[in-house]
């Protein structure tokens, strides 16, 4: 029987993007898209994608693509099909927009994954590069039940189990979890493989599938957004120098703690 693997993706802001691009609406408390420089999938995702389809590569392993949001482009976000997962299902719906709250996000996914009926293993990257919180794969696999190992650099499966090497500070420590599970993986793992023209083909012909917030059943306490953002601003970095200047080293040095002792530094 065919391993069942889900990946967990976002779609963002590219992080390699100039700052002058960089724009917040900040009445809407938003970030602005830049017009000219399309979205990515989230870099660490990317990992996930490929840690999916080592383990297809091993062993016969089905890998399904979840992501969720307000808007997506298709052609980015069909880049997992392109390299070699086999489904997208995409939960669009403008109530999905506030991608900040990720208790929101987390139940929306697992009532995906239900409604799927369930995986054999969910694989997430570490954290998102918009708003770095690191929390939606865990609100997963506590929603689910799931058991989870984080910040893994290579997962491998066999005899019904999930076999992790997991970073650590001062390097890497191997756990094993019964499937059912939840990994999340680190760019530890190694550059995720490029799109073949052949996967870019099938890719175009594969059609996701949409779900939007009535599909999915959930109740309003499900759904009801637990973060209130209240504002959303690029912070102003305002910095004067002061050169101390002495007659020599041991003079400029003395002058330098009058400086920072009249400020109250010391």
């Amino acid at each position: 029987m065919a391993l069942k693997i889900a990946v967990l993706a976002k779609q963002v802001i590219d992080p390699e993007m100039p700052m002058a691009a960089f724009r917040i609406d900040g009445d809407a408390k938003r970030v602005v898209p830049p017009a000219n420089i399309p979205p990515v999938v989230n870099g660490f995702d990317e990992n996930a994608v490929e840690a999916a389809l080592r383990i297809k590569d091993a062993q016969e392993a089905t890998v399904t693509v979840i992501s969720t949001g307000a808007e997506f482009a298709l052609d980015v976000m069909k880049k997992p099909l392109s390299m070699g997962a086999d489904e997208l299902v995409l939960l669009q719906d403008d109530a999905f927009s506030n991608t900040i709250d990720s208790f929101l996000t987390a139940q929306l996914l697992a009532a995906a994954v239900r409604k799927l009926d369930g995986f054999d293993l969910i694989i997430c990257g570490r954290q998102a590069s918009d708003w770095d919180n690191a929390q939606v794969p865990l609100g997963v696999a506590e929603i689910l039940g799931l058991s989870c190992v984080s910040l893994g650099k290579k997962v491998e499966v066999s005899d019904g189990k999930a076999r992790v090497e997991r970073i650590v500070p001062d390097g890497y420590e191997v756990v094993e979890a019964t499937l059912p599970a939840l990994v999340t993986v680190s760019n530890e793992l190694g550059q995720p493989r490029y799109p073949t023209l052949r996967g870019i083909m099938a890719a175009t012909r594969k059609r996701p599938t949409v779900w939007s917030k009535n599909d999915l059943a959930l109740d309003d306490a499900q759904s009801e957004a637990r973060i209130t953002l209240r504002q959303l601003f690029i912070p102003i970095s305002d910095q004067e120098c002061e050169i101390i200047e002495g007659e020599d080293p041991a003079d400029s040095g003395r002058l330098l703690a009058l400086k920072l002792r009249e400020a109250k530094i010391i």
